[in-house]
């Protein structure tokens, strides 16, 4: 019933996802999470306590947002009724947690300007999704930037929390939004986080293990004939992360595209290894095709829960 529930807040979340009006009033349950992470931060987080102490910190202050965001789930799930209106009302606080519709439109917004030569504009729109210096890319920069971002939030924003709230239900998804969101805000390796954070950085390498994988496996799919599952398998290891090289080697291989290698964060360079190194850079016109593979992938998942969950209900 789980993976019906979450093949439908999918569907929901792709047709509408969250409404600007429904935000200007209630802003998102991600935004509230985050409020919560920020205050425990202020708190805890302190330059005069020991590297072992401010892990240990860290570690509390990840424990307790997802006690209170799983507590949370929980006791909404014991109030929604079980009817048709209850299900459906479950499918709408899920679809909250998905973000399928924005990521499309995140990426959708750099492809224009980048096509049109605006490399001003294209700048200003990728530096909404990555953490690297803008001013320092140039067009096949910018163009690895937005479909290596594509591929890491199809797992991170969409595959993730649907393989989650598919085994847990709504709890699971909060859980898991409420992981991804502790390591987006204090999961840097660097700086005040190093330590603070690791605790956070460890446990969203867990939570994505599997998700990440199958997001390869779904995106190399429709393009098997082309080699995008070879290109996975034999360049995923070798990303820094253990994770979001799954996802993007097999989006590279899919397109017979480069993506990855070296890149500027603030004034440090990562020397990152390449991800299908002898193939061209990206051109822009390819993000379209990047997004195709996207929706299909992520419609792929759609189904499969949809027909494991119909399994379920006739067996």
């Amino acid at each position: 019933m789980t993976a019906l529930l979450m093949a439908g807040a999918l569907a929901l979340e792709a047709a509408f996802g969250w409404p600007d009006w429904l935000y200007r009033r209630i802003r998102h349950p991600v935004v509230w999470i985050g409020a919560l992470i920020a205050a425990l931060e202020r708190r805890l987080n302190r330059s005069a306590f020991s590297h072992r102490a401010r892990y240990a910190l860290g570690a509390l202050t990840s424990l307790l947002t997802l006690a209170a965001t799983g507590s949370a789930a929980v006791a909404l799930t014991r109030l929604i009724p079980e009817t048709f209106w209850g299900a459906a009302l479950e499918m709408l606080i899920a679809s909250s947690l998905l973000a399928s519709r924005s990521l499309y439109a995140h990426v959708a917004a750099i492809a224009a300007p980048l096509e049109a030569g605006n490399l001003a504009l294209a700048r200003e729109k990728v530096s909404l999704i990555v953490g690297r210096d803008p001013a320092r890319l140039d067009a096949p920069a910018i163009t690895r930037a937005a479909l290596e971002s594509l591929a890491e939030n199809a797992s991170d924003g969409v595959i993730a929390p649907l393989f989650w709230g598919a085994i847990f239900g709504l709890p699971g998804i909060a859980v898991y939004k409420a992981v991804n969101t502790l390591d987006s805000m204090i999961g840097h390796r660097t700086g005040r986080y190093a330590a603070f954070g690791g605790f956070a950085a460890r446990l969203d390498d867990a939570a994505n293990f599997i998700p990440a994988r199958l997001t390869g496996l779904l995106i190399a799919a429709p393009a098997w004939r082309r080699g995008a599952l070879s290109v996975m398998l034999r360049d995923a290891p070798r990303h820094r992360s253990p994770n979001a090289g799954w996802p993007e080697a097999a989006l590279a291989g899919a397109l017979g595209v480069r993506l990855s290698g070296p890149r500027v964060y603030g004034t440090q360079v990562s020397d990152e290894p390449w991800l299908n190194a002898p193939a061209p850079d990206p051109r822009p016109d390819q993000i379209g095709a990047a997004l195709s593979g996207f929706v299909h992938a992520v419609s792929l998942a759609g189904l499969l829960l949809a027909g494991i969950g119909i399994l379920w209900c006739l067996a």
